[in-house]
């Protein structure tokens, strides 16, 4: 599984559940400065949240903003509902791996939440920019939800310069982060058993 952060809670997510290569857009949008990829093809298009701005997808893909499962060439989705009215929380499976993205939230987990997100092996989770978790609260959610690795979104880049560096996330977790370049590669063979990992991914 390949996983490149765009920015804000937008991810790039490549995997392969079967023979085929399957490309996942999560909350594309439309910054106010900086770039976004022009051109962006996509299988799976979903979004945590209807605040993203337009944004041309190539590639006719299939297309989720709301809660439900779906399984789309091979990848199994749910979305749970957020904390806001059209907002969601999602959990995807492949390649023998669970990823949950949290959108952009700054509140505790509901039970509903909890029951789906739990045990994922790699949580995206939005830490220090507007209307997202702080240092100690995303680490709480952390805690409860424990995943294999962590990957933080939303802190300060050149399209989000407002807001709160992850620095302060990486203090309160007190696990010294992997540096990654703009894109990681994942396998399920590679998976920490034990200490959980945390990925600081350069914006693409």
């Amino acid at each position: 599984m390949h996983i490149s952060w765009l920015g804000t809670t937008a991810l790039k997510i490549q995997t392969k559940p079967f023979t085929d290569d399957v490309i996942i857009v999560i909350d594309p949008y439309k910054p106010e400065t900086g770039e976004f990829p022009r051109n962006l093809t996509a299988d799976i298009a979903l979004y945590t949240r209807t605040d993203t701005g337009s944004i041309t997808i190539s590639g006719a893909p299939f297309v989720a903003n709301s809660a439900g499962e779906w399984e789309v060439k091979g990848v199994l989705i749910r979305a749970v509902p957020g904390h806001n009215a059209g907002e969601t929380f999602l959990r995807l499976q492949s390649e023998h791996m669970s990823l949950g993205h949290l959108g952009k939230a700054n509140k505790p987990l509901t039970d509903e939440q909890l029951s789906v997100l739990s045990g994922v092996d790699i949580l995206c989770i939005p830490v220090g920019g507007l209307d997202c978790y702080d240092a100690p609260t995303a680490r709480k959610i952390v805690q409860q939800l424990e995943p294999r690795v962590v990957i933080p979104m939303c802190y300060t880049s050149d399209n989000d310069p407002k807001a709160e560096a992850v620095s302060k996330f990486i203090k309160e977790v007190g696990v010294q982060p992997e540096e990654a370049e703009k894109k990681i590669i994942i396998k399920k063979k590679d998976l920490p058993q034990e200490e959980m990992h945390m990925i600081i991914i350069s914006k693409e």
